[in-house]
């Protein structure tokens, strides 16, 4: 099986070899999520309440990923790094440490959220009717939680050992098989919400079973769970890997507090539709923020393992790679997001009332977005070279410290009304992200010159 040689070949085609995969499987895992609430929006009579509903479950969602990552994205730069170093067996114990957190905290999360979930919804904003919709398909979603953090957390695994084109394949399979499942569950057995989330949680098992098998039977480093002897020699790596994956963990965590906000405020404000419009903006952001995520990750385990093998030359160069790629994708984007709103909402909804709400919003969330770029490709070379604290701290900022007052400021205190909510994302977007960028090169560009100064490179 064809591997990508992180060391030896060129940084760009290191970087597209990762990224295309990666960018056709996180397309793929677009369609997994945004499939079921193209076709909620489809339920006759319903769709547009039903889709509401579902937007209110996407706070929990987000934090079982946001778990996920905590552990995925946490191990996969530190196993990188090792490899980087020639430290195999500690790459491995790092590997099997992620899987075996990561499984034991899918169990606790699971029972957690089964027997919280009504009065966390009703938290989140659900009315009486939302509730009706939101419960059923939250309960169901929450049995597929352990196969759904496995095929998240444990697929950069499969990357950061130059196998992309593998790890593209363990989201085809449960793509494809939402894609086929989602309409016969929903319209052809007539379970409609149900039945999406059990096309969902089918797919989500198919590809946690490939990764799994592929980590176990055909990479180089092979994983499985920890045992008891093992828990106990084995924490400082569990610490290790905690605390880097803490910052997008935390990044996660912060985007569905950010949801619950604005959920509540514009449930206030503007009612049930407006719900549904902040769950149509959230999916055109998801689509777009797609290719970006590919290209981070495309470019961190090379990044990770350049840094480990100490070579500031090709870390260099793949930051600036990395950072005009995703500055040109972005300005091909915001382009048709400025110029051609209809057409994307249109893609999730056909309801005319629901567009005229849509358009200004989506126009507004998405005034300054290009600014976002610079907060991902920060937050990519600080967790790609260990740096845990600027991660975290950058984490925070832009969400916690400026989203989360500005949604309530500017509805209440300065009498904004729903545009308020929606306009707190652009400047967060600014301040944020010049803020993390700017950061990043004055602390890594100076280490990265001393290093090549100490290797001669």
């Amino acid at each position: 099986m064809k591997r990508i040689d992180f060391e030896h070949g060129t940084i760009t085609g290191n970087i597209l070899g990762t990224a295309l995969p990666m960018l056709v499987a996180q397309i793929l895992s677009l369609l997994y999520n945004i499939v079921d609430r193209i076709y909620i929006a489809r339920i006759p009579e319903v769709g547009t309440t039903a889709l509401g509903a579902v937007g209110l479950c996407f706070p929990i969602i987000v934090i079982i990923t946001a778990f996920s990552n905590l552990f995925g994205s946490g191990g996969a730069p530190l196993f990188s790094i090792n490899r980087g170093k020639g430290n195999t067996k500690k790459a491995e114990t790092i590997m099997n440490t992620s899987f075996s957190m990561m499984c034991i905290c899918g169990v606790v999360l699971m029972v957690i959220g089964m027997l919280s979930a009504s009065p966390i919804l009703v938290l989140f904003g659900a009315s009486e009717e939302g509730l009706s919709y939101a419960y059923p398909y939250m309960m169901i979603y929450l049995i597929g939680t352990v196969p759904s953090m496995i095929a998240t957390g444990m697929n950069p695994f499969i990357n950061a050992q130059g196998y992309a084109t593998s790890g593209m394949l363990s989201v085809t399979i449960g793509a494809v098989a939402n894609l086929i499942l989602d309409p016969l569950f929903i319209f052809g057995l007539h379970l409609g919400i149900k039945g999406a989330a059990i096309a969902t949680i089918i797919s989500q098992t198919l590809s946690a079973a490939y990764v799994f098998y592929f980590l176990r039977k055909k990479s180089e480093l092979k994983v499985r769970m920890l045992s008891k002897a093992e828990w106990k020699v084995c924490g400082a790596e569990a610490k290790n890997i905690v605390s880097l994956g803490s910052a997008g963990f935390i990044m996660q965590l912060t985007n569905s507090l950010v949801t619950i906000c604005c959920n509540s405020v514009l449930s206030g404000i503007g009612g049930d539709v407006y719900i549904s419009v902040m769950t149509i903006v959230s999916s055109i952001r998801q689509m777009v923020e797609t290719p970006i995520y590919a290209m981070n990750e495309g470019t961190s385990p090379i990044l990770s393992y350049n840094y480990g093998a100490q070579r500031p030359k090709r870390v260099r160069k793949a930051i600036r790679v990395m950072t005009c790629m995703i500055l040109i994708y972005t300005a091909v984007m915001w382009s048709v997001i400025i110029l051609a709103p209809e057409f994307l909402i249109g893609i999730f909804s056909s309801d005319k009332e629901l567009l005229v709400d849509a358009v200004e919003a989506l126009k507004l969330y998405f005034a300054a977005f290009i600014f976002m770029d610079l907060q991902y490709i920060g937050q990519t070379v600080f967790k790609s070279l260990n740096k845990k604290k600027q991660a975290i701290f950058f984490s925070l900022l832009r969400k916690v410290f400026i989203v989360v007052p500005l949604t309530y400021l500017f509805p209440y205190i300065f009498h904004m009304g729903t545009r308020g909510v929606f306009l707190a994302e652009p400047i967060s977007n600014v301040i944020g992200g010049s803020l993390c960028f700017i950061t990043m090169l004055a602390i890594v560009m100076p280490e990265l010159k001393r290093m090549k100064e100490e290797n001669y490179e």
